[in-house]
């Protein structure tokens, strides 16, 4: 919540550096009332491109600052959430992770039966390898059928 201010905050701050640097931009670029106008032709038509640029540039920039304050009031909480409400949804995701928990522990326990099944048929083929090494010559590639063959069994 503290952060959510915050970022507003910080984006309100952003507002109004926005709309300050706009005002003295557009003064700053607003033309100089002549009351000649001999001299100020040719300058109006430079400043008016210039000052056309800014005020989109500023326009779109106030914009999109706008969008994100917008953006970040409507993600504070609201007042009907009480510390009663609070306390609530907090219960149910604690709820929610012993059940994860607890299907993770099945998980594990299931994991560990595999691996245990996945060692102990490895240490029967290490030795039935061993026993068959003395007399028979069978390729690896045999060997490997053989044990698709047991373990479809």
């Amino acid at each position: 919540m503290a952060d959510r201010l915050t970022q507003l905050q910080d984006a309100l701050n952003l507002m109004a550096d926005h709309f300050c640097n706009a005002v003295g931009v557009l003064q700053q670029c607003a033309p100089s009332s002549c009351f000649t106008s001999t001299q100020g032709a040719a300058i109006k038509d430079v400043q008016a491109s210039t000052q056309e640029e800014y005020s989109q540039l500023f326009a779109t920039l106030i914009a999109r600052t706008a969008k994100d304050i917008d953006v970040l009031i409507d993600s504070l909480p609201s007042e009907d959430s009480t510390p009663a409400l609070q306390v609530a949804s907090l219960q149910r995701l604690e709820d929610e992770g012993q059940v994860a928990g607890q299907e993770l522990a099945v998980i594990v326990a299931q994991g560990e039966a595999l691996l245990s099944a996945i060692q102990a048929a490895l240490a029967d083929l290490a030795l039935s390898q061993l026993g068959t090494h003395g007399g028979e010559e069978r390729t690896s590639e045999g060997k490997q059928k053989e044990e698709v063959v047991k373990n479809r069994e």
